[in-house]
């Protein structure tokens, strides 16, 4: 049984950096700068972001951020689980941990930008079985062929 333990991202800690680092870099081959909309180390310290790590036996395994788009609608940012961990249901953990602390906070909305090609399948089977669903463009993302957007009204507890 995995032991996971979710907190308020630490960015004191230099595996932080690393592991959000690797998360660009995965992602960097799949499209050109211009769609690739992942937050950056120094992005995801501005007000209006928490980022949340998951922990297993002192290591970070996994990521996921929100990012305030307007008064109640809230974008999901940084998911990630590190590539020899996933499958163990750490994404689903992290989803609904940040998915009932944007409820907590009173949010309606939670919206997603995610790449379109394969390498991302896994991520929209995640979103869509957690009740995402495909949308337009929100916020001040366009258009893009390389990029689907999903979105997900929360249930008022």
């Amino acid at each position: 049984m995995l032991t996971l333990t979710i907190t308020p991202a630490d960015f004191s800690d230099p595996s932080l950096r690393t592991f959000l680092e690797a998360h660009l870099a995965d992602m960097a081959p799949t499209a050109p700068p211009e769609s690739q909309h992942a937050l950056d180390y120094d992005a995801l310290q501005r007000p209006g972001v928490r980022l949340w790590t998951a922990v297993v036996d002192g290591a970070t395994v996994g990521t996921v951020a929100l990012a305030e788009l307007e008064p109640g609608h809230e974008e999901l940012k940084s998911m990630r689980t590190d590539p020899a961990m996933r499958g163990r249901g750490i994404a689903s953990e992290l989803l609904r941990f940040a998915l009932d602390d944007a409820r907590s906070r009173g949010a309606s909305r939670v919206s997603l930008e995610t790449g379109s090609m394969e390498f991302f399948a896994a991520a929209h089977r995640l979103y869509a079985r957690h009740g995402f669903v495909e949308t337009e463009p929100f916020g001040s993302y366009a258009p893009d062929p390389l990029s689907t957007f999903m979105t997900l009204t929360l249930a008022a507890e």
